[in-house]
């Protein structure tokens, strides 16, 4: 009776701990089954209970603690919680708190994930993609763009200046397109096709003159700018980064110091730029320049203090005193980049972007308009590039015959075809359904690191899993080489925009620690205001949390208790799984946060392992999301469990990484008997789903026709090809060219064609002759291997093409 009477206690005490009931209720179990074991007789029970009822009534009920134990934690809270810095306050300021707070939360409310569903685009945006897109993509090929031109051909730029390519995101009363986030993420995953058409569209919509005039400018540089910038009269780049200056922005030593200065005939108040930048996109040939620079007053000319922080200016080209025009070569496409420096170079005050009220102020515009350009921009990229590498590796592999079989029959080319699908299948989710929250009005400061830096590194995956399946057509630079290009400049989506190593290790889990944790913030705030009630309130809200999150990770991960999530059977033990990990990590994240406290901030590889399980997390939850609302076609549902087992198991083993490397040691193993009971329970997709994926990806599939259905899949044009195209075809014909190669070399191998006919054009003739092949389906394989043969060919050039001074060669035969 004693063992059962404990048991039953504890069951009621995790029960009010998962739902997080509070003290109250806490009370009410440990008094009711104290009243019960004295009663049958268990009285050193009975006395055990009514002392926790004490402890809990005098450390939870309010008006008690705060007699005593609110004071004590107030005071020590002061002197551990880590400083937050001004810059970091405006970082963590910036944007909204959405669905990556449900995961913080550890009881996320799937109903807040679903109730905005896809909307999708509207007719003027979808015709767009379908006409202006085919247009523009359709006249650019990677190694004339990146080797003949070093630029987008004339005729690009024209037509992407007069069609609005470059003001998509400026509204229709200024002469723009005032596309959606989903438009503008479908537009540039198109364009992905060619990385420099690309960049030059993408970047003009992103972090730039465009969106900062848009928040914040004066209602007389909107009126100016914003139609020019339109219909692409300016071309506009903006120069942040410099020699001391890249992923910690906040420190760029660029500088402008108010003085008096001439400025069209009069002596004005202005600003004396000096810097140097480096790496600006499009910068070579922009026509006007947003610059970022600590602003300084040393004479106290404006009144409000010598330092007044970063400031954003506009500045026109021409400006006296600029240097601008030279190129950087960045790795693999050259697109337009370059340096800028100014020296002594005068500006009105009428140039900061917002005016003068607004001096000051850059740091927080520029991470307010991160927070939504980097969701879209690079990750867009990333799923475009992704879907261009499922069309053109599942294709190639179905074509290409080695052993007398096609390449994708082997499971050595299936298991990185299935991850080429499969990563680009979650990208496509992810920029889909956080550009649908944008356009929702959220802001998602921490979601747009995690797409940022998880969908370009599964870019580098991506792409390096297709050159292997590629092998010697990829490594071989020429006209006919789709992906080469592609390949070698992925670094440049890995390094911009926050490098991903700075991204993963400090900011998706250092920022979302305290912007997306229910309490944290509220914490902090109340330190800052020295507010003893507010904290109180906070933190016994957030260590209520706490042991309700360690009672719903034991529960779950003992598999008791399921949570109730509002998904079919198929998806539902991922939705399922991804409640226990949020569970669980909302556990550790505070565990680390009190064991290190501001320690953390210099534990990156702690802070990064924390982050990729929130990243995976999302990610998940994107693609549940997918799931739920669209229309479903054939083969992907194996695709959709592949995904998803894949970011189960990713999740799982950053947890497990998490746990082997915190440095309280009991700490960690108490938080993994709570997080994982039974131990690692997800593996890698399985083999079966692998061949299953990889031969959806290389044949004329329901689910890879839904994948390319946003890229350029119409016929090339004269000039530029479109493999793409090509390999459709291919495919389409591909089930009766396999049963006509099956039966050629049959014949061949029982001698009924000669032995010396070793090329397949060679067996198709004498197969013709001894009657194996009617004279149409002879005429069919011909056909059939002449295209194959033109997407299997490489280019190759004179001796001396590739080098620039002719007069270096070395004849090496004379």
């Amino acid at each position: 009776m004693f063992w059962l009477l404990l048991l039953i206690t504890l069951i009621a005490l995790i029960v009010v701990m998962r739902k997080e009931a509070g003290a109250i209720a806490t009370l009410a179990v440990l008094v009711a089954m104290g009243v019960v074991s004295t009663a049958v007789g268990y009285k050193l029970l009975g006395v055990i209970l009514y002392a926790a009822a004490v402890v809990t009534a005098v450390t939870g009920l309010a008006p008690l603690r705060r007699l005593w134990l609110t004071p004590r934690l107030f005071a020590m809270f002061k002197r551990i919680a880590p400083k937050v810095s001004t810059t970091e306050q405006v970082a963590l300021d910036a944007g909204t708190v959405s669905w990556d707070g449900e995961l913080f939360s550890g009881k996320p409310n799937w109903s807040k994930l679903l109730e905005s569903p896809y909307s999708g685009l509207t007719e003027q945006e979808q015709s767009f993609v379908d006409n202006q897109c085919t247009e523009a993509v359709s006249k650019c090929n990677s190694w004339d763009v990146a080797v003949e031109r070093a630029d987008l051909p004339k005729e690009v730029w024209d037509y992407i200046k007069k069609e609005g390519f470059l003001g998509m995101i400026i509204p229709k009363s200024y002469g723009g397109l005032e596309f959606s986030a989903k438009a503008q993420s479908a537009v540039l995953q198109k364009l992905s096709a060619n990385e420099s058409l690309m960049v030059s569209v993408g970047v003009p919509n992103s972090l730039g003159p465009g969106e900062l005039l848009l928040k914040y400018g004066t209602q007389a540089q909107k009126d100016h700018y914003l139609p020019r910038l339109a219909d692409g009269r300016e071309i506009p780049c903006f120069g942040l980064t410099g020699p001391r200056a890249g992923s910690d922005a906040t420190s760029l030593p660029d500088t402008g110091v108010v003085c008096k200065g001439e400025f069209e005939g009069k002596e004005v108040i202005g600003l004396k730029l000096n810097f140097e930048k480096r790496w600006i996109t499009l910068a070579p040939i922009a026509t006007v320049v947003g610059l970022a620079f600590r602003m300084l007053d040393p004479d106290n000319l404006l009144g409000k203090g010598k330092d007044r922080g970063i400031t954003c200016a506009l500045v026109p080209r021409n400006t006296k005193g600029m240097e601008i025009g030279r190129r950087h070569c960045p790795i693999g496409g050259p697109f337009l980049n370059g340096p800028i420096k100014g020296k002594d170079m005068f500006i009105p005050l009428d140039y900061i972007i917002g005016g003068e009220e607004m001096a000051g102020e850059g740091w927080r515009m520029l991470v307010e308009c991160l927070s939504v350009g980097r969701c879209i921009t690079l990750p867009s990229g990333a799923a475009g590039a992704g879907a261009y590498a499922v069309g053109t590796s599942g294709g190639f592999t179905r074509v290409r015959r080695q052993f007398n079989t096609p390449v994708a029959d082997m499971e050595g080319v299936q298991e990185p075809l299935a991850r080429i699908m499969a990563n680009t299948y979650i990208a496509q989710c992810a920029v889909k359904h956080t550009a649908n929250m944008v356009d929702n009005g959220e802001k998602p400061s921490v979601p747009s690191a995690i797409l940022k830096y998880h969908l370009t590194e599964m870019q580098r995956t991506i792409l390096s899993d297709a050159m292997d399946v590629h092998g010697g057509k990829a490594v071989t630079l020429g006209p006919r080489n789709y992906l080469g290009i592609g390949y070698s400049s992925n670094p440049v989506s890995i390094t911009v925009e926050g490098a991903n190593i700075m991204t993963r290790s400090l900011m998706i889990f250092g920022q979302g620690a305290i912007r997306c944790h229910p309490y944290v913030l509220a914490e902090l705030a109340a330190k800052n205001n020295d507010d003893i009630k507010a904290f109180d309130t906070a933190f016994f809200k957030h260590a209520g949390l706490i042991f309700g999150n360690a009672a719903r990770a034991f529960t779950l991960g003992l598999r008791i208790g399921k949570a109730q999530v509002p998904f079919d059977e198929a998806s539902k033990p991922y939705a399922q799984g991804v409640a226990r990990f949020s569970a669980a990590f909302g556990l550790c994240a505070d565990a680390a946060m009190s064991t290190l406290g501001s320690e953390l901030k210099m534990r990156e590889l702690i802070s990064a392992r924390l982050g990729d399980v929130l990243s995976n997390m999302y990610l998940a939850s994107m693609v549940l999301k997918n799931w739920h609302e669209s229309d479903k076609v054939e083969g992907e549902k194996a695709l959709m469990e592949y995904s998803l087992n894949t970011l189960m198991y990713r999740m799982e083993n950053a947890l497990d990484e998490f746990l082997q490397n915190l440095p309280n040691t009991v700490v960690a193993k108490t938080l993994r008997v709570l997080t994982m009971p039974l131990g690692r329970r997800w593996d890698k997709p399985h083999d079966d789903l692998t061949r299953t994926i990889a031969l959806s990806c290389s044949t004329d599939s329901a689910i890879r026709n839904k994948m390319l259905s946003g890229l350029w899949i119409t016929p090339g044009t004269d000039t530029v090809d479109n493999p793409i195209a090509r390999y459709n075809d291919l495919l389409k014909d591909y089930e009766k060219a396999e049963e006509l190669y099956r039966r050629v070399n049959k014949a061949y191998n029982k001698g009924d064609i000669p032995m010396e006919a070793l090329h397949p054009e060679q067996r198709f003739s004498e197969a013709l002759k001894a009657k194996i092949f009617s004279e149409g389906e002879a005429e069919f394989m011909m056909k059939y291997e002449a295209n194959v043969l033109e997407m299997l060919t490489v280019d190759d050039f004179a001796f001396d093409a590739f080098a620039m001074d002719k007069s270096t060669v070395i004849n090496h035969n004379a």
